[in-house]
């Protein structure tokens, strides 16, 4: 794993984390590639999946693994929750400290070094619940 502080900044590295810390909605790597490409307009997708597994590797991102569908990004690295929805497949940000004190309580009975945690909710957003109901 790369560290930060050996990792080379190019500019298409750059701009990938400005857009990907300035959205909420955890694209894709398609759908990051389509805003990236405001800002940097001849980028290719092989160019924006190489350098997000770099800058993954580097712990400056987050990979999303959703089953049964395409990864998803996120630029905030801190622990935090995400809630995905089965039927449209987006992930949302949960804004709760819902396991504080838990990495220190889990590594004292486990003696193992925790890192980090991720935590995820699955269930049905509202668009899809309304869109649910509509056809029922």
């Amino acid at each position: 794993m790369e560290t930060p502080e050996k990792l080379r900044m190019t500019t298409q590295r750059q701009v990938i984390m400005e857009v990907l810390k300035g959205v909420t909605s955890h694209p894709t790597a398609g759908e990051l590639c389509n805003m990236v490409r405001r800002r940097l307009p001849r980028i290719s997708l092989g160019t924006v999946y190489r350098n997000l597994d770099i800058l993954s590797r580097a712990g400056m991102l987050q990979k999303i693994d959703v089953a049964g569908q395409e990864m998803r990004f996120d630029g905030n690295t801190m622990n935090h929750y995400h809630l995905r929805c089965v039927d449209c497949g987006r992930v949302f940000d949960v804004d709760m400290d819902l396991l504080a004190g838990m990495e220190d309580r889990v590594a004292d009975e486990s003696g193992f070094e925790v890192l980090g945690h991720r935590l995820e909710f699955v269930g049905r957003c509202a668009t899809c619940q309304e869109a649910l109901k509509t056809r029922q």
